[in-house]
C-alpha cells in the first residue's frame, strides 16, 4: 500500500499506516498474528504539523550514560530526517511486544516521491 503524505497531518498519515500494518482494514483481522499489508510513505518531508508544532513539540533520546538525555524539536528533525517524525508516530501505535516490533519492519519511508518499490506495484491509498 502506498500512502503519499504530502499535505496531510502526522496523526493522520500515522494513524493510517498502523491500521494497514497491524491489519485491521481487512475482514480476516486477528490481532495476535500479523496479517498487514506492507506500507510505503513517500513525500515525508511535506507533513504537515498543525499549529506550533514545529517548536514546541520534543523528542528525547537517552544514550543510556548519566546526564545522557538528547532532546530535538520536530521543526529540526523534520529538516535532517523527516523520515523519522513518521516512523516515530507510527512505532507509538503499533503494539509494544514481539508482534509490534515485527510489524514496523513492513513500514518504508521515504523522504521525497520516489521509492524502490515499484516493482511490487503499491495501491496507493487515500486518506
Amino acid at each position: 500500500m502506498l500512502i503519499d503524505a504530502d499535505g496531510y497531518s502526522l496523526g493522520r498519515v500515522a494513524s493510517r499506516a498502523a491500521t494497514v500494518l497491524r491489519g485491521k482494514n481487512r475482514p480476516d483481522f486477528t490481532p495476535h498474528q500479523d496479517a498487514g499489508d506492507f506500507v510505503i510513505v513517500i513525500n515525508a518531508d511535506k507533513v504537515q504539523l498543525t499549529g506550533a508544532k514545529e517548536k514546541e513539540k520534543l523528542y528525547h533520546r537517552h544514550s543510556g550514560y548519566p546526564g545522557g538525555i538528547r532532546t530535538t524539536s520536530a521543526g529540526k528533525m523534520r529538516q535532517e530526517k523527516p523520515e523519522r517524525l513518521i516512523e516515530m508516530a507510527v512505532r507509538g501505535m503499533l503494539p509494544k511486544n514481539r508482534l509490534g516490533r515485527r510489524l514496523f519492519t513492513k513500514l518504508k519511508v521515504y523522504r521525497g516521491s520516489q521509492h524502490p518499490h515499484a516493482a511490487q506495484q503499491p495501491q496507493a491509498i487515500s486518506l
